[in-house]
């Protein structure tokens, strides 16, 4: 049903021939450092938001306000203490 050891060798004796040893290493070296630029761009990305998810946690921490309210009292009472 699938695919034998000796088909795959086949084959790859095949693409050997074709296009060398040369040329595939350096499609295999290129293919490597395409996946491995692609994973730091990803991880990149992700700390980029870790940092923006931080700046914005800060931030909503930094404008709150604890303050205490006083009662004024009313302006007559503050007439009739004084006279």
């Amino acid at each position: 049903m699938g695919i034998s050891i000796w088909q795959l060798l086949i084959i790859l004796a095949i693409v050997l021939v074709l296009f060398g040893a040369k040329r595939l290493r350096n499609v295999g070296s290129d293919l490597g450092g395409a996946i491995k630029g692609f994973k730091n761009a990803v991880k990149d990305e992700e700390e980029k938001k870790d940092t923006a998810e931080q700046k914005l946690e800060k931030k909503e921490g930094e404008n709150v306000f604890d303050v205490a309210a006083e009662e004024k009292k009313p302006a007559s009472t503050e007439n009739k203490d004084k006279a």
